[in-house]
């Protein structure tokens, strides 16, 4: 069974209605609460009446004790339920209220434990004074021994109770800590949490065994078997009592841990939603809410990264990524493709806006598709025309058969899919300077050579075949026998900004 996003399925999912959480903690804490009490004053009185060496109880004394414990028990719970509820729905009716709280109520909802705990400690720090009065009064000899069990018990009571009422209020305290922007420690902090819950669970039980076994050498004749039955009983009530506490502390500790350690391995399957609730005060709960601004900030970048990406291209995107983008060029043999759509002017004045755009945006769908599985790279959008790279900025073997099958394919799938568009498409190959020209402040990755001019120019020659695709033949003798057959030579002209001719080639299907 999951743990739950607070730790526990006993406390629900996150986004519980408030009537359902109210109900919920209220259950918890007034169940954990009492058990924990009667518990503890059952063994009080089992130690009190049967373990601990001392002069046996007279008749005065029994008497009492079978009035005044149980009417005592009685008084503690009502008051203490009473009056922990009504600290509790002062301090929560912001989470009753379903709004976010101020800082005020913000600490006083994250106080709410320890203040159950201060109530919980006074009521058995009252029956600690009563009774040792009472023994006083009637069996002065007992007063020491009676001191000593129900304040020792009234510690391990208090201690329990805390880590009770803190694991209750998890979902309040998630709720109170999430319109935190920076979340601070409170209260005593892991490290002197657990030593202090190590000296009430095992450090206080250990000294009270200690004073018992010194009562019992100091106090006269007693059996080697009544020592043994005193000594089992009250290591084994040590044992209980620190072993629940040091359970109930470590299960707070770890808790938040395992949270942080599940979400992150959602984070390593690749889901950058995953999120943990924060609900400690403590160095833990700034563990949670760092993980939280950690896959925040993943979040983010892979946002920026995606965005970037479809704007300069992947490949340009993960060399920025990786620190390797700055300004300057290299020269390269590149294939460069260049589209364009035939008419573009009559299809803006004569179609609707949103139509031009939709259609656009099939148009473009197909040569994104095509240049990316044949390995190229759009370098940019101009209007209604794209420029294409094959073999930058990532080195791409044979990228003049990568082109050339790229055209093709978009020949076939753009009259299949965008029948409404016609487009001529020039290839070519050639060296040409690439990288990043601009500013320090603003720059751009793009190509600058003949193989660019030659493939714009191509485009307007492409417009008057029936294919509507022109390559320069150089792009075929440098591609793969297996692209280089489904293409011939069409023509030899001399293309505008050349002084020497160009042979030209098409598809032969």
């Amino acid at each position: 069974m999951e743990p739950g996003v607070f730790g526990s399925v006993l406390l629900g999912p996150a986004d519980q209605s408030t009537q359902r959480l109210r109900v919920r903690i209220q259950l918890l804490l007034t169940v954990l609460l009492v058990t924990t009490n009667l518990v503890g004053a059952a063994i009080v009185v089992v130690l009190y009446t049967l373990v601990i060496p001392s002069t046996p109880p007279n008749h005065a004394t029994v008497l009492a004790l079978r009035v005044a414990v149980p009417i005592y028990i009685a008084v503690a719970i009502l008051v203490g339920s009473l009056w922990g509820t009504a600290a509790g729905l002062r301090a929560h009716r912001w989470v009753f209220e379903d709004r976010t709280p101020d800082d005020q109520e913000r600490l006083r909802a994250l106080g709410v434990p320890w203040l159950l705990t201060r109530l919980q400690a006074g009521l058995w720090f009252s029956a600690t004074i009563l009774f040792t009065l009472l023994a006083v009064v009637l069996q002065p000899e007992r007063a020491l021994t009676t001191g000593l069990t129900v304040g020792i018990t009234s510690l391990v009571v208090s201690a329990v109770a805390y880590l009770f009422s803190e694991f209750a209020l998890r979902p309040v305290a998630a709720r109170a800590l999430s319109g935190e922007e920076r979340l601070k420690v409170r209260g005593l902090g892991v490290r002197r949490r657990v030593l202090l819950f190590w000296g009430i669970g095992t450090g206080a039980p250990v000294t009270g065994l200690v004073v018992v076994a010194i009562l019992t050498l100091t106090g006269g004749d007693v059996s080697r078997t009544k020592l043994a039955v005193v000594v089992m009983v009250l290591g084994g009530v040590v044992l209980l009592f620190g072993l629940l506490v040091t359970a109930l502390n470590a299960r707070a500790v770890v808790a938040p841990i395992i949270a942080v350690r599940n979400a992150m391995e959602q984070v390593e399957e690749g889901d950058l939603d995953a999120e943990v609730q924060v609900y400690d005060g403590t160095e833990l709960g700034q563990l949670q809410a760092g993980f939280n601004e950690m896959v925040r900030g993943l979040r983010d970048r892979e946002h920026l990264r995606d965005i970037f990406g479809r704007h300069v291209g992947r490949d340009v995107a993960e060399a920025a990524g990786r620190g390797d983008v700055e300004l300057g060029g290299e020269t390269r043999v590149v294939s460069v493709l260049f589209i364009d759509i035939i008419g573009s002017t009559t299809l803006a004045t004569e179609r609707d806006p949103a139509d031009v755009v939709e259609l656009l945006n099939r148009f473009f769908g197909v040569v994104v598709e095509e240049v990316d599985q044949h390995g190229g790279f759009v370098n940019k959008f101009i209007g209604d025309a794209a420029l294409a790279i094959f073999g930058a900025p990532v080195e791409l073997e044979n990228h003049a058969g990568q082109a050339l099958s790229a055209g093709r394919a978009m020949c076939r799938r753009l009259g299949e899919e965008v029948p409404e568009l016609e487009a001529g498409i020039g290839i070519a190959t050639g060296r040409v300077v690439a990288g990043n020209v601009g500013e320090e402040t603003r720059f751009e990755y793009t190509v600058i050579g003949d193989a660019v001019n030659a493939a714009a120019r191509l485009t307007e020659l492409a417009k008057d075949v029936d294919c509507r695709l022109l390559a320069v033949w150089d792009s075929v003798e440098a591609a793969d026998e297996a692209e280089a057959q489904h293409w011939k030579e069409h023509d030899t002209v001399t293309l505008r900004g050349r002084s020497t001719e160009t042979v030209l080639a098409q598809p032969t299907d």
